[in-house]
């Protein structure tokens, strides 16, 4: 009984601080991000919200930073990207390797 009031303890904080940070949504719909970039401040953390609205799964994937989210269909889930320096990041759909993909645009505040 103790073991599950620390779980959810720690599920609880963890939960609680992820939702504090800045949040960016993103769908992918069949390889197809929208938006297709989003612009963050470099050396801050940020959270995106990722939701597969198409017709097979999808796989969010940037691997310089060590991110992978597989989603099945009507999915949604998010990750938490550790504060970046200056520059450009690009994602992929691994499973819709044909699309153009999804940027991170870090810029200096």
């Amino acid at each position: 009984m103790r073991i599950l009031f620390i779980i959810f303890w720690f599920l609880s904080i963890w939960s609680a601080y992820a939702a504090s940070l800045p949040n960016h949504a993103i769908t992918i719909t069949n390889g197809k991000f929208e938006p297709k970039e989003i612009e963050v401040p470099a050396g801050q953390r940020f959270k995106i919200t990722v939701r597969n609205t198409g017709t097979s799964p999808v796989e969010f994937e940037n691997l310089s930073l060590r991110v992978e989210k597989v989603l099945g269909l009507g999915i949604e889930s998010f990750v938490v990207i550790h504060p970046l320096k200056p520059g450009i990041y690009h994602f992929i759909d691994e499973f819709h390797m044909e699309m153009g993909g999804f940027n991170i645009i870090a810029k200096e505040q």
